[in-house]
């Protein structure tokens, strides 16, 4: 009974695990998701406020950004002769930008201001509610967006910084099946809601080595999400209802640094190509604790550890500019997973992720830029262990992302 619903409770996992590869959203960009996610060297529009802020200050015009996405996720989980499929959902994030040099490009100034509205983490997973892990979870669900102002300064043509502040603001529906069945049968049920807020920031430098090349530093630092007021509720028979009280809980989720390296590279006129590697802290994941304002025997506080390993992902891009109104974008991505055998689950089935990407922007008008990108992700068969209620099976995951932003000069 009281394991029951330490996996109930640990389902909560899910919001800190949405920072992993699993649910970390790499689209804050349609051009540079494009190229495989790459952005940190070069400056191609305003959306350059989330890759590296010191690229605003090479903006010659103020320019409002606005992109829209539709993720589709599925994950397979097979063990034995069992199968089991995700159902479609569809998540849709969105980014929104606008920055320029103050005073426009008459004033040749050297400061650049902005503002970015992203949504870096979100997506979810929903299983049947009769499936074999319906007692780690059912349906997880987030969504996360994340305002950003942002200041850029150009010491010279060679060199500028930029730095932003960040303040997040999330929210996160899990449910799963609680294993108490009442006099019909039927499992008991629970729900956990929350909402967090935290605060960070996002600084880079850019250096032009020469015509040909560039490179770009960037530094998103550690976000602690607070969650002090969340609802925990659960549906059980009228005998356990003491047992399993409705009650808040508080919990303190970290979203780890991440330290970007990056260089563009244009050979000649029409073709650049761009390369980023991330570092990304997830050590810092190192346990996860929760803090129930009503306790009973059956739901005690939880200290759970998760051990998370840093990683690096590695991005590779290009775009070739036909002319000066069409130009097309290719990418590849190589992304590690954090989480380690014992700690794979059905709420955040997480493995080692390969992404091809591929764009194409169209310039109708002066001023005027329309790009359309599609992401495809899958994973290798992962076959993991959740040590807590040892759960074990084989996972792989798929996900197509197609998206659209415009782009606008004024």
């Amino acid at each position: 009974m009281k394991k029951g619903i330490l996996t109930a409770c640990l389902g909560l996992l899910c919001f800190s695990n949405a920072y992993a590869g699993g649910f970390q959203l790499n689209l804050q960009g349609i051009r540079q998701l494009a190229m495989g996610g790459t952005g940190t060297a070069l400056t191609w529009n305003a959306d350059v406020i989330f890759y590296n802020p010191a690229g605003m200050a090479h903006l010659d015009v103020w320019q409002a950004s606005v992109s829209a996405l539709a993720i589709m996720p599925n994950v397979q989980y097979v063990k034995n002769n069992y199968s089991a499929y995700s159902q479609e959902q569809i998540f849709t994030p969105f980014n929104v930008y606008v920055g320029g040099p103050i005073g426009g490009k008459k004033a040749q100034g050297k400061i650049a201001v902005g503002v970015g509205i992203y949504t870096p983490f979100g997506s979810g997973l929903k299983w049947d509610d009769n499936w074999q892990g319906r007692y780690i979870t059912r349906e997880i669900a987030l969504q996360t967006i994340f305002a950003q102002p942002t200041v850029s300064y150009k010491f010279s043509d060679k060199f500028s910084f930029g730095i932003g502040y960040v303040v997040g603001y999330g929210n996160v529906k899990l449910r799963q099946a609680v294993p108490i069945q009442d006099a019909n049968g039927n499992d008991g049920s629970g729900e956990l809601t929350g909402t967090a807020w935290g605060r960070g920031f996002n600084a880079g430098i850019k250096y032009t080595v020469n015509r040909t090349i560039q490179i770009g530093l960037n530094y998103r630092s550690q976000v602690n999400m607070y969650t002090d007021q969340g609802d925990a509720k659960f549906k059980v028979a009228p005998s356990l209802a003491d047992s399993f009280p409705n009650t808040k809980f508080k919990t303190e989720l970290p979203l780890p640094q991440v330290a970007t390296i990056g260089i563009g590279f244009r050979p000649f006129a029409r073709l650049t190509l761009q390369a980023d590697v991330n570092f990304v802290g997830w050590s810092s994941y190192d346990s996860l604790q929760f803090d129930f304002a009503h306790n009973t025997k059956q739901l005690e506080d939880i200290s759970a550890p998760r051990k998370y390993k840093n990683t690096f992902t590695y991005r590779f891009g290009l775009n070739y500019a036909f002319n000066p109104k069409i130009a097309v974008m290719l990418g590849a991505v190589w992304d590690p997973s954090p989480v380690q055998d014992d700690f794979v689950t059905p709420d955040l089935p997480d493995a080692d992720r390969m992404v091809g990407t591929g764009g194409i922007a169209y310039r109708p008008f002066h001023g005027i830029t329309i790009t359309a990108a599609v992401e495809y992700v899958t994973t290798k068969p992962r076959n993991g262990n959740y040590a807590y209620e040892n759960f074990s099976g084989t996972y792989q995951t798929k996900a197509i992302t197609p998206g659209i932003g415009v782009s606008v000069d004024f």
